[in-house]
């Protein structure tokens, strides 16, 4: 049958299959966090993953009630790419022992997972406008911007700081 459940048949379905994907590419997201803050030495790398998992919570809140208003429960389907993108930053912090180095990899690392949540969040709100729910678009579009604004924030801590203490 795919990659998806033979209960995708609509455009509708098929938006509350990503829906689920990300609530639980989320949840996934909560529970490494702590590990990469753990894991940074950088202050302001610290700080920024502290920053975003509090944000992530938030994130976790507003799909719950994306679900709610779409008359939907809250539910998660396993996400395999999420999982892959996690284990890889698993696997590559635990090789590396000069902590500089150590955190520009988490950057990148977390990188990763904020561009796998705007190519999700992008297309939840313009599946959204086209069912023509602008309520859970502009809920959706919110948590958009702000991955948006924390993939510029760490690419701005890569390039002015971290990358150079690496090299």
């Amino acid at each position: 049958m795919g990659i998806f459940s033979k209960d995708i048949a609509t455009l509708d379905d098929l938006f509350v299959h990503q829906l689920q994907d990300i609530y639980y590419a989320e949840k996934k997201i909560t529970s490494a966090l702590p590990k990469m803050i753990e894991k940074a030495t950088d202050p302001q790398l610290k700080q920024g993953f502290q920053t975003h998992l509090q944000e992530t919570k938030k994130h976790i809140e507003r799909l719950e009630k994306v679900f709610e208003m779409h008359g939907k429960s809250a539910k998660a389907v396993k996400c395999p790419a999420i999982d892959g993108i996690i284990e890889e930053a698993d696997e590559v912090s635990g090789e590396i022992a000069d902590k500089r180095v150590l955190d520009a990899a988490l950057i990148a690392s977390a990188q990763a997972v904020e561009h796998y949540e705007m190519t999700r969040y992008g297309t939840l709100v313009a599946w959204a406008t086209q069912l023509g729910r602008a309520d859970c678009a502009k809920i959706l579009h919110e948590t958009l911007e702000e991955e948006r604004a924390t993939d510029k924030k760490l690419t701005t801590l890569a390039e002015g700081i971290v990358n150079r203490k690496a090299a």
